[in-house]
């Protein structure tokens, strides 16, 4: 009788431990629910437009919005988190490629926009000597109350942008500023071919903002070079998030990560009030929404160094590949939804 009971006390555990497993498992689905309608109610929020900060006056001032007419060239919106030792001289170098332009083509216009996510340095004061010196016209600053991601910050600066063009690139100054032009052609080839095929008349002028279309930034063409440099376990993992990008978002882009993306107005309209992702993984999310929305996007080499100062840990790795989960989840259960037309509140 004693074996017998014994005999059911081995058989129980099995099961007391797969019914623990399947308890743990729904608790833990019911937070990753709850953080995905948080991240869809974020996204649905378009219509707030915060303030800057004029630091002659220290007035607060309404930023305009993605959806008002263009009244600038180019955008150039740029995400700082604890930049004070880098930005300056990001900041000296993009300025004089501007200036540079400018005075060879008197039609050019730009901005910048930095958006400061949360940042514990002096990464605000250091903006605010920048837009002293050139003025609030040309440099913008956007604060995040607190750090809220990467994503979230060129969120932000995109949909508060004025530009036909809006470019994205990192603090850093890890690429070639003047390398903008060539995904500025990419841009320029990809509507002229769309108005081309609406049947458009050619020669007219080309309204570049009106047509969507996106350029990433690649170092693809480096990657034998970083292969050989980096250590064994980071590249083990950059394969490994490689290939989870290639079953989240599909082929087409070999390089999501690089901080260094141009969008057209139009395309900027469609894909920022729809990102969801604050951190890691928002470029990916960048290529499927294009995907989705069919939107053309081209890959451009540009050039690329490492800066010391990264912020990307071992750690980061697992939250990449959790964002890439949530991806999945969000638009495969239809949790997010993506939305083709916004209105401006």
């Amino acid at each position: 009788m004693a074996i017998f009971a014994a005999l059911l006390g081995l058989q129980a555990l099995p099961l007391a431990a797969l019914l623990l497993v399947v308890a743990v498992g729904i608790w833990l689905s019911s937070y990753v629910v709850d953080w995905l309608h948080e991240l869809e109610l974020g996204a649905s929020n378009v219509g707030a437009v915060p303030y800057m900060e004029d630091p002659s006056s220290l007035e607060r001032v309404q930023f305009p919005s993605v959806f008002d007419p263009a009244s600038k060239y180019m955008s150039l919106i740029m995400p700082a988190y604890n930049e004070q030792d880098r930005i300056r001289s990001t900041l000296d170098e993009t300025l004089s490629y501007l200036q540079d332009r400018v005075k060879r083509d008197k039609s050019f216009t730009y901005e910048i926009i930095i958006v400061d996510d949360g940042s514990k340095d002096n990464t605000t004061k250091i903006g605010f000597e920048y837009i002293n010196k050139y003025g609030l016209d040309v440099i913008r600053l956007l604060k995040q109350g607190v750090n809220q991601g990467k994503g979230a910050a060129v969120r932000k600066g995109m949909l508060c942008s004025r530009g036909q063009l809006l470019l994205m690139l990192d603090a850093d100054g890890a690429s070639r500023i003047t390398d903008l032009e060539k995904l500025e052609a990419q841009i320029l080839q990809s509507v002229r071919g769309q108005q081309a095929s609406s049947k458009q008349n050619p020669t007219s002028k080309v309204d570049v903002g009106s047509a969507p279309a996106v350029a990433f930034g690649s170092r693809a063409h480096l990657e034998k070079q970083a292969l050989a440099t980096r250590k064994w376990y980071r590249n083990f993992l950059m394969k490994a998030f490689h290939l989870c990008v290639l079953l989240v978002a599909g082929p087409g882009v070999r390089d999501t990560q690089c901080g260094f993306k141009m969008f057209t107005r139009s395309a900027a309209q469609q894909l920022f009030p729809n990102l969801r992702l604050r951190r890691w993984c928002f470029d990916v999310e960048l290529v499927y929404l294009c995907k989705r929305l069919r939107i053309p996007v081209s890959e451009v080499s540009v050039t690329w160094a490492e800066i010391p100062g990264s912020k990307v840990r071992f750690f980061s790795f697992a939250h990449m590949l959790f964002e890439l989960v949530l991806i999945r989840l969000g638009y495969g259960f239809h949790m997010w939804k993506i939305h083709t037309s916004f209105v401006q509140n």
